[in-house]
């Protein structure tokens, strides 16, 4: 049996998980989400509870289990605190803006690195080198900011470019002077 996959999820007061044929509805405070059931594994909302159950012992099935109650465990805990991601510009020049629903990255290019900013998600940019993205559905917060930070990785020379917040950059040294 999974260990993950037998836990159950426990649901907050202010929190309601609704199971139909096809999908899991989370809604709470902050908004609702859904995610699509996969085959051989059937959620029971019991007593404050969300319990998995898997149809059969293949091994996609005991994949999925994990899988499936892990995906309803962050929509619940979406629904309630939210997810954010920090990320950190550094460089000389290197500066974000936020201009409506785009985020603009000025990361020494040519030309400005612009990201349209998706539904649900929420950016803010203090003081030009930090910026949160903030939202309930954790794949999109994580993706959004994943994406945010390949635009220029920070390189291991002079560590300019786009991190996340606490990560660790492992310098190099440079070219030594023979003499």
């Amino acid at each position: 049996m999974s260990r993950i996959g037998k836990k159950p999820v426990a649901i907050p007061s202010g929190v309601k998980v609704s199971v139909d044929a096809t999908r899991v509805l989370v809604e709470g405070p902050k908004g609702k989400l859904s995610q699509p059931l996969v085959a051989g594994i059937q959620p029971k909302v019991e007593k404050g509870l969300v319990v998995f159950e898997r149809a059969d012992e293949l091994r996609q099935t005991r994949a999925n289990h994990g899988l499936l109650r892990a995906m309803v465990n962050n929509m619940v805990e979406g629904v309630t605190k939210g997810f954010e991601r920090q990320l950190e510009i550094s460089g000389v020049g290197y500066r974000a803006e936020l201009s409506g629903r785009e985020l603009q990255l000025f990361l020494g290019f040519t030309h400005p690195v612009v990201f349209a900013l998706p539904a649900g998600i929420e950016v803010t940019v203090e003081k030009q080198t930090k910026v949160t993205v903030k939202g309930i559905d954790r794949q999109a917060v994580g993706l959004l900011a994943a994406r945010i930070r390949s635009s220029k990785h920070a390189d291991p020379f002079k560590a300019k470019g786009v991190t996340y917040v606490g990560e660790h950059i492992r310098r190099k040294a440079g070219k030594k002077a023979v003499s």
